[in-house]
């Protein structure tokens, strides 16, 4: 398994990721010890197609069931300043 330092990783973020999307699984390393390992997630915890929007869907449900608790913007910045 390759190691990759903590400011390598900050610096070449997009390589590393692409990298560990090529299949390579890397130890991080932070002053010369290990703290993580990047590998990619298994099938099963991959987005699948249409994921995200189910799940939005569910919040825009949930929102129009919900009752706002201010009628505009104005109101709610005028509530916070009041508890400042």
């Amino acid at each position: 398994m390759n190691t990759v330092t903590a400011k390598q990783l900050k610096q070449s973020t997009g390589e590393i990721i692409k990298r560990v999307r090529s299949g390579e699984q890397l130890t991080v390393t932070y002053r010369g010890k290990p703290v993580a390992v990047i590998v990619l997630p298994p099938e099963s915890q991959l987005d699948k197609p249409g994921s995200f929007d189910e799940v939005w869907k569910g919040i825009e449900d949930t929102l129009r069931q919900t009752e706002p608790e201010f009628k505009g913007w104005q109101e709610a910045v005028k509530w916070v300043r009041k508890r400042i």
